[in-house]
């Protein structure tokens, strides 16, 4: 369980608080419009109306006590960008902030941001990827060249056991799970024969996997 320190209370903001509820971490959430933080008060441990840009306000906040500081103020770049310079210089451990174009996103890692999230960029390139391939089921980008894909088992692939196709050596990916009736299995064996009808999740470089699966 991780303190969780949320400055913008918008839909994004919102989801996130909610997210972070059902994985059990305590979160204050923190906006300057009190019918936000009345809509989260359900999903977090503790909430203020304040304006995140005032240097004292953060300050009453005890920065240093999260582990992590989510700046996700989407409609006002300006304070955006003022949050995590001040949070940064107030101790913080952790900045992570959003950004909303590309520009923003270099601004917001020069002025203090350890990490930064782009929702409509990542959520873009996910759906691209998703709904331009008819076998793929889910995609979790890891870093600009590898990725991690859940593709139903080839047709090709069935009845065959994962020591057998020995994908690793011909194809330079891994099989790290099979999903058995929306249950995951995670610790696999040379012997074990994959199923048609199953998914599995495969990870590899962009290119190895592209090619494999003929993405």
């Amino acid at each position: 369980m991780k303190s969780i320190l949320l400055i913008g209370l918008g839909r994004f903001g919102k989801h996130v608080a909610m997210h972070l509820n059902n994985l059990g971490h305590q979160v204050m959430a923190v906006d300057n419009a009190e019918d936000r933080v009345e809509a989260v008060l359900p999903f977090v441990t503790n909430a203020q109306i304040g304006d995140s840009t005032n240097a004292d306000f953060l300050k009453s906040l005890g920065i240093r006590n999260f582990d992590v500081c989510i700046v996700t103020i989407g409609n006002d770049f300006q304070s955006s960008l003022e949050t995590t310079s001040l949070l940064k210089e107030l101790g913080a451990k952790m900045v992570v902030s959003r950004a909303a174009r590309d520009v923003q996103e270099k601004f917001l890692l020069r002025n203090g941001a350890d990490e930064v999230v782009y929702p409509e960029k990542q959520l873009a390139k996910w759906t691209a990827i998703r709904y331009s391939a008819d076998h793929i089921l889910d995609y979790i980008e890891l870093d600009s060249d590898h990725a991690m894909f859940e593709i139903p088992v080839p047709e090709n692939w069935a009845g065959r056991s994962i020591g057998q196709l020995d994908v690793r050596r011909k194809y330079n990916i891994n099989i790290i799970g099979v999903k058995k009736n929306g249950k995951l299995e995670l610790s696999l064996s040379p012997e074990m024969v994959l199923v048609s009808g199953e998914t599995m999740l495969v990870l590899g470089r962009n290119r190895d996997l592209q090619k494999c699966f003929h993405i």
